[in-house]
């Protein structure tokens, strides 16, 4: 089993308005890609990226499943977990750690290791207790297991697994998602193949700062990544986060003791 699974390279409330939107045409059929089309601004203004038409969403939901907003109460859940200073001081730890992999990652694969690093701070700020327990994730309860919240079907779509598992290598997979930096990767490679279901370039960064293009990409990738509608908006505010940015890019000195 360890074999067939070595890995290889690889806010506010969401709104849905009626303007002209980012076409995301079918890519299903014919051979045709599933571009982002870039959409014309009206009077001036910038749009907003996460805002979805709903021809848009009708065919991220026939392509992938994705669905609506998580409901509202649950919502004002995150927002509450997000205030909880002591827990964002760990969340930040765990970051720290997994800094070399995202960094390298990301940039053997053309990722923004800022949606990367959002992406995890998201996902380890609200995981659940316990969930990272080996004798938990063989237990079958969770359906999606380490810093990403990665489910054993990632392994599949990225051929990394069988679509036939047997019991046990599905068990092997789910002690591979738990590695930290093995699901970091494995995070990377699901940006890279949702990259090209869209039918967006494999050497495009990605800058939302930048480019209203690339912005509503980053927060299609988001939306796939969670499938709760107002996921994107998090991630986004999260990218754009001083913190996380001094975490990633920050230079780093060594303390030197005044007596040396």
């Amino acid at each position: 089993m360890a074999g067939s699974l070595a890995l290889v390279p690889l806010s506010r409330e969401p709104q849905v308005r009626s303007r002209t939107p980012f076409l995301l045409t079918d890519g299903g059929r014919d051979g045709k890609a599933f571009p982002l089309i870039s959409p014309s601004t009206s009077e001036g203004l910038r749009p907003d990226p996460v805002d979805f038409s709903p021809e848009e969403l009708r065919e991220l939901n026939r392509r992938f499943g994705v669905h609506g907003p998580q409901p509202r109460l649950a919502q004002l859940f995150t927002e509450g977990i997000d205030q909880l200073q002591p827990l964002r001081s760990h969340t930040l730890g765990r970051l720290e750690e997994l800094r070399p992999v995202i960094l390298s990652e990301s940039r053997r694969h053309h990722i923004n290791p800022m949606l990367v690093t959002a992406v995890l701070f998201d996902e380890l700020q609200h995981a659940k207790p316990g969930e990272d327990l080996p004798l938990a994730a063989r237990s079958g309860l969770f359906s999606t297991h380490g810093p990403a919240q990665l489910s054993v079907g990632e392994l599949v779509k990225q051929g990394l697994l069988p679509a036939d598992a047997t019991p046990e290598q599905i068990d092997e997979a789910r002690m591979e998602l738990l590695d930290p930096d093995r699901n970091v990767r494995l995070l990377v490679g699901k940006f890279v193949r949702l990259k090209q279901a869209l039918g967006l370039s494999d050497n495009a960064l990605l800058m939302a700062s930048t480019s209203p293009a690339d912005a509503k990409a980053i927060a299609t990738l988001a939306y796939l990544h969670n499938g709760k509608l107002d996921y994107p908006g998090r991630v986004l505010r999260y990218m754009q986060d001083p913190e996380l940015h001094a975490l990633l890019y920050g230079t780093r000195k060594p303390i030197t003791s005044p007596l040396i």
